[in-house]
Parts: structure tokens; sequence; C-alpha cells
């Protein structure tokens, strides 16, 4: 008769303390018989406290005077168990989540930084999670807690805030290792939020502060000397040209003259000024001899 259990899966449940299917021993048939003797006097009274419904995403670890039931903990459905000899355990297969409260964890570079996190796992192996730990979830939440404390503690700050993905994965690598005995599978783990001290937030921001100025004060260097540079060649076409001096003074009344401006400074090239104060010179200067 096939049990509906696969060899490879048999193989890997008989591992486990207590798995035992096939020898119940003098003492168990006989105790085995009367239960079932006992269910047939009752009926149809005790095949309703007999007879449990097993969720789709449920799995049930029947235990028969102490020892599992290999066969029975794989199947959803419908399940007799036996009054008296058995006992069986229902076990939940859905994601859980645990979150991990905050930790306050010493960095590797002496800085107190507290951190809290979040890890998904699931129970794959419903026969492992109850025979080889107590409680299943308050083992893994802290392993969970004590992973978190033990990464976060061989790296920096700045690593810390960084490089959290490769952090999480670390994590997620060491926590499915560990958990590999109780049927558990690590399906995701993540940090939340990373609290640092007051008075380092305000130390990184002055840093920080003082790291843009020094930037910007460097870009605008830059543009002092490339507009320098520019201004350079112009004057050295316009030196070729004298009368590009004169458009280029023309060009500029116009752009001033649209901005609706009460007024427009017109200027005037040096040489006409010169002109102008050289005649004005000479002039006064005959006027004695007339006289």
């Amino acid at each position: 008769m096939d049990s509906g259990v696969s060899p490879p899966e048999k193989q890997e449940k008989e591992k486990f303390v207590g798995v035992n299917n096939k020898r119940l021993g003098v003492c168990g048939w006989i105790l085995f018989s009367l239960s079932f003797l006992l269910v047939i006097i009752t009926f149809p009274i005790s095949i309703w406290m007999c007879l449990k419904i097993i969720k789709e995403y449920e799995r049930a670890v029947v235990f028969r005077l102490g020892r599992i039931q290999a066969d029975k903990s794989n199947r959803p459905g419908l399940i007799l168990l036996l009054p008296c000899i058995d006992v069986f355990v229902r076990v939940d297969l859905r994601t859980v989540t645990c979150n991990i409260p905050p930790q306050e964890i010493l960095t590797r570079d002496s800085v107190t930084i507290q951190v809290d996190g979040v890890v998904y796992y699931r129970i794959y192996s419903a026969v492992s999670a109850v025979a080889n730990v107590n409680d299943v979830h308050q083992a893994t939440f802290l392993l969970a807690q004590t992973t978190l404390r033990n990464v976060l503690g061989t790296q920096t700050l700045s690593q810390i805030l960084a490089g959290r993905e490769e952090i999480t994965h670390s994590i997620q690598t060491l926590l499915d290792d560990a958990t590999e005995l109780w049927g558990i599978r690590v399906a995701r783990v993540e940090i939340k939020d990373v609290r640092i001290p007051v008075q380092l937030q305000r130390s990184m921001a002055a840093e920080a502060e003082a790291t843009r100025e020094a930037r910007a004060k460097v870009l605008a260097a830059e543009g002092e000397m490339n507009a320098s540079k520019y201004l350079k060649s112009a004057s050295m076409v316009l030196a070729e040209s004298p009368i590009a001096l004169q458009l280029r003074y023309l060009q500029t009344l116009s752009t001033v003259a649209t901005e609706k401006n009460s007024t427009i400074v017109f200027p005037l090239p040096m040489n006409i000024l010169d002109g102008i104060g050289g005649a004005s010179y000479d002039n006064h200067k005959t006027l004695p001899n007339k006289a």
C-alpha cells in the first residue's frame, strides 16, 4: 500500500527522532487494537472526534504512542486519529513575518547605532519543525536578532549605510544554514531603519555641507578660468577688427533698450573722447596768443 510519501522524503524523515512506522511492539499493537475497538463500539459518535480536517497550507504531524507517523505528515485533507494513542500537531506552512525590534549595536568604528529589520521565512518540513526544536518560531526570532547583531558588529557605519543589500544577503545565508535542521527556509531579510545619535547626525550634516561648499568653490573657480579663456579669445578677435567693438556697443545698447529702462548709458569710444579733449586744448591754447 502506497502511503503517499516519496522515498527521498521518507529517508529524510527517518533522520529525525521518533520517526518509525513499522514497529509498534506487542504492547503497541494491543493498545492499537483496543483503541480501534473503542472507535467501533462508540460509532458513529466517535467518528466525529477522530476525523480531523487539514487545510491545504497546513500539515499534521501525528504521534502514535509517542512516535511520529511520517506517512501522515504530508497529506492535507481528512485524517483519522485513534483515541488515546494518537496526538497530532498542526503546522502552518505559510510565510511568516518576523519583526526584529531595534537592536543597539556597536559598529567596528565604535559608533553606537540602533537597527531594526524584518525576516520572512516559512516551514518546508513539518516533521523537522516539530521534532528538532521546541518552539520553532521563537528559536528563529532569537537567532535572527543574534545574527543581525553579529553581522553588523563587524561592519563600519559607512559600510552599513552603503551596503545594505550585501549585508542582508549575508544575514539570509547565515540564517538559512542555521535553520535548515529545523525545517525553516528563509525567504528574505530586510533592514528597515538605521538610527544614529543626534550629535553624530549633526556632525555628518556639517561634514556634508562643508564638502558641498568646497565642491561649489572648485566649480566656481573652474567657471572663472573658462570664462577668462573665452574673454581672452574674444579680445583677440575684437583687436583684429576695431569696427567689431563698435558693433558690440550698438548690440549692447539695443539689449538695454528692450528692457524699458528710463536711463540708457551710451558708451563712447575712447578715441573720440581723446579727439574732443585734444581739440578743446588746442582752442584754449590759441586764444591767449590772439589776445
